[in-house]
């Protein structure tokens, strides 16, 4: 076993199970190609580039209102941003469009190799803030995270709350424990040796694939037998098929994960349960759930094993927002993994986003400046 590592290492010295996976994004790459053949692509709104950084795109759309709320809309960092404007009937973007919003989406590309917690969740976000009030005149925004674009988000809001008019959270885990109650990442971390040991056996870009696999051992029914049984359900109906197909193609777009910043989360987060505690060391500030502010939305899955209510609860109530909102999501047929299932769901967008929007305008501040 030794030789054949030895043997496999690249010129970066990197091991041969990071190569392995590596390969696997490539592979998962050219899949996703063979879906778009087939039809099955992302029909996204037409945009315009505002910002594009080293890590980041920050994209806007021509036919957002004059003087909507603002919303910046933050992906998780390790798939494609297209989750948000999937397709007609299922985006995120047009829902807010159609209502009169502004929104904004952050587009995560190639990490670098030392961008940590304190770049994703400050610094990228203040860059997007900025470049936003260089397009429409308004500095503050209302913030919705998805997953761990909602830990992302809420951290910011605690770091920067002056820049924060709203915080929604779409099935985001901010309370962690290596129990399986606070969601079935955390005794993955352990079984695989552990948080401290974990962290510093990781590559400068951790492959995409790694991340599906790890999502895979914590959850095999979310991300594998119930994608099976929704593939059967949605059979049904045409619509349906071609949600859970997007969604599925959507799956195949790797994105590599910065070493660093997955050793901030592991450690801090999963490890320390930082934020909650009121500990997270952040690029030399510190950042509390108890300094979260701004009006808060929170949506969570009742039986979501990947973020059960057990990982939302305590941190909605921790946080010191007077206005406070905590809304539920069911499910849905035809969106292939149900946590992504608020963002793309027949049921999210008749019942959910409405509720969403409407929120947002009633904790809107009007245009700041």
């Amino acid at each position: 076993m030794a030789e054949w590592m030895a043997k496999e290492r690249g010129e970066q010295g990197m091991p041969a199970p990071w190569r392995f996976y590596e390969r696997m994004d490539r592979l998962r790459l050219r899949q996703g190609e063979w879906l778009d053949a087939l039809g099955w692509g992302p029909r996204e709104t037409p945009s315009r580039v505002l910002l594009r950084g080293p890590c980041l795109t920050l994209k806007g759309y021509p036919a957002a209102a004059a003087d909507g709320p603002v919303v910046l809309l933050v992906p998780a960092p390790i798939k494609r941003a297209y989750i948000w404007d999937l397709a007609p009937g299922a985006s995120v973007v047009q829902a807010c469009l159609e209502r009169g919003l502004r929104p904004y989406v952050v587009q995560w590309e190639m990490p670098g190799e030392d961008a940590g917690l304190a770049d994703y969740a400050d610094r990228f976000l203040r860059e997007c803030i900025e470049a936003i009030a260089a397009d429409c005149g308004t500095r503050r925004a209302v913030v919705a995270g998805h997953s761990l674009g909602g830990i992302l988000a809420a951290i910011f809001a605690a770091l920067n709350p002056e820049l924060v008019a709203g915080l929604v959270l779409l099935g985001a885990p901010l309370h962690f424990s290596p129990s399986a109650e606070q969601g079935a990442l955390g005794p993955v971390v352990e079984r695989a040796g552990g948080v401290r040991e974990l962290a510093t056996r990781l590559p400068p870009r951790v492959p995409g694939s790694l991340m599906t696999t790890a999502g895979f051992v914590a959850s095999p029914m979310a991300f594998g037998r119930e994608r099976w049984t929704d593939w059967w359900r949605s059979l049904l109906s045409l619509e349906a098929i071609k949600t859970h197909m997007q969604v599925e193609r959507w799956t195949l777009d790797e994105l590599p994960l910065a070493g660093r910043l997955v050793e901030d989360i592991v450690e801090q987060l999963y490890g320390a349960d930082a934020f909650m505690a009121g500990t997270l060391s952040c690029g030399g500030r510190t950042a509390a759930a108890s300094r979260v502010t701004a009006p808060l939305l929170a949506v969570a899955q009742p039986r979501c094993p990947v973020v059960p209510p057990a990982a939302v609860l305590p941190f909605v109530a921790a946080a010191a927002s007077r206005e406070k909102r905590m809304l539920w999501y069911e499910g849905d047929v035809g969106v292939a993994i149900q946590h992504v299932g608020l963002l793309v769901g027949h049921n999210a967008h008749a019942r959910l986003w409405p509720e969403i929007v409407d929120w947002i305008y009633a904790v809107w501040p009007g245009k700041l400046g």
